[in-house]
């Protein structure tokens, strides 16, 4: 691995990282794909690139190291700035900035220790019952026909259920959790003056629904998360009502778009990869290997970003106060110094160091056992019943422009196990 200073002192002022020479990162126009290809380039040449927002780190440590200085802050508090609409600190948008996954300092570590627990792998795995019940559910009838599209039908209505089951809300309200997810995620899509109304409309619902299911669990508690995030405490430290239905709001989040994207990069992998879909089936032991080789291989995230909340010097190169950087979360994981060939999709293979796509440092995705534990069982259930996996048709994908991206459509033809 690269050696790294955090933080170098110099004899010298260091230079401001706007007065240096570095390529230029360039996507537009690119699919995604192709736009990785492009950064990983770059990679061999630089350790940083020039965006059309800032800076793009390309190496895996230099993605880590920034990701874990708790001076580069979550970019998600500047959505505003960086859309070039005006500050309101009454919507949305300002909301987001009591957020989890935007709150800094004392006031994150605060929240971040008390609701913890309630996301360990212990706490995951008992939902696991239902995410195999119902991924059984929702590749039966595709089983049975030999294919169908499973991006519509296996893909986004998996993790619903899940969060549903999770949050303690009732089946009858599936659907009405699955169009809030569709609209809120719509903040990622890089479109954000035409669709903020959708996004307020549906967080303002998901808030109201939140606020009524705690009123009841204050009183009833039950085996779900709200009920245990109302008894978390420390020291006398309780969460407030509006902290709450934060989370909720959080949860949402990082538990639906994410995971449905995700499983379905997964699914087009092992289509185009037949000979590892064999490899796993006859070794299932391999299968949480095989969800960190998909996540680190192909991740529905490509990118988390940060601006420096004071002047920081790093690697000898001043980053004033301000500055956009984004951390590569997909071409840090294509990073040769750090993986051994990174460009091969291998579900057998023993990674020293973890895929990125979760992120690092504070800002971690608080979901990422309960992610881990969804595909797990997916692929369990794929691997009993499901012999062979090939393309049936055209591989679509997202727009390069969304955050959290996927195939927009993957027709698939299966042959059942016998």
């Amino acid at each position: 691995m690269r050696s790294v200073s955090v933080e170098a002192e110099t004899t010298s002022a260091p230079t401001s990282v706007w007065d240096l020479e570095w390529p230029t990162l360039d996507t537009e126009g690119l699919e995604r794909i192709e736009a990785l290809e492009r950064a990983a380039a770059l990679s061999h040449e630089s350790w940083l690139a020039r965006t059309d927002m800032g800076f793009s780190a390309l190496h895996y440590d230099d993605a880590v190291a920034i990701l874990r200085d708790r001076r580069f802050h979550s970019a998600l508090s500047q959505l505003s700035r960086m859309s070039g609409m005006a500050e309101d600190t009454n919507g949305y948008l300002g909301r987001r900035r009591k957020s989890i996954l935007s709150m800094e300092g004392d006031e994150h570590t605060r929240v971040r220790r008390l609701v913890s627990p309630a996301f360990t792998p212990a706490a995951a795995d008992r939902h696991r019952p239902t995410m195999r019940a119902v991924f059984e559910e929702l590749l039966a009838p595709v089983r049975e026909r030999g294919g169908g599209e499973f991006v519509s039908e296996v893909c986004d209505p998996y993790p619903i259920p899940i969060i549903c089951e999770v949050l303690g809300a009732p089946r009858e309200d599936w659907e009405r959790f699955s169009n809030w997810a569709t609209n809120i995620f719509k903040i990622f899509n890089g479109n954000l003056a035409d669709d903020l109304p959708a996004i307020e409309r549906a967080s303002d619902e998901l808030g109201a629904y939140t606020r009524a299911m705690i009123a009841v669990r204050r009183e009833d508690k039950r085996a779900d998360l709200l009920s245990d995030l109302i008894s978390a405490e420390e020291d006398g430290d309780r969460l407030s009502t509006d902290e709450l239905v934060m989370l909720a709001d959080a949860v949402l989040m990082a538990g639906t778009d994410t995971t449905r994207n995700q499983l379905g990069c997964a699914l087009a992998l092992f289509a185009q990869h037949p000979d590892q879909w064999a490899r796993l089936r006859a070794d299932q032991s391999l299968i949480p290997r095989a969800v960190e080789e998909t996540l680190r291989y192909l991740g529905a995230v490509r990118s988390t970003v940060r601006f420096a909340s004071t002047d920081i010097v790093y690697r000898d190169v001043l980053f004033p106060q301000g500055t956009i950087v984004t951390a590569h979360l997909a071409c840090g994981n294509r990073d040769d110094s750090t993986f051994s060939d990174p460009d091969e999709f291998d579900v057998a293979a023993e990674r020293a160091q973890q895929q990125l796509t979760f992120g690092s440092g504070i800002h971690r995705c608080l979901g990422a056992a309960l992610a881990r534990a969804e595909l797990q069982e997916a692929f369990s259930v794929m691997a009993e019943t499901v012999a062979e996996i090939s393309l049936d048709g055209p591989l679509t994908w997202k727009p390069s422009s969304f955050g959290i991206w996927g195939p927009a459509s993957l027709p698939l033809r299966v042959v059942p196990a016998r």
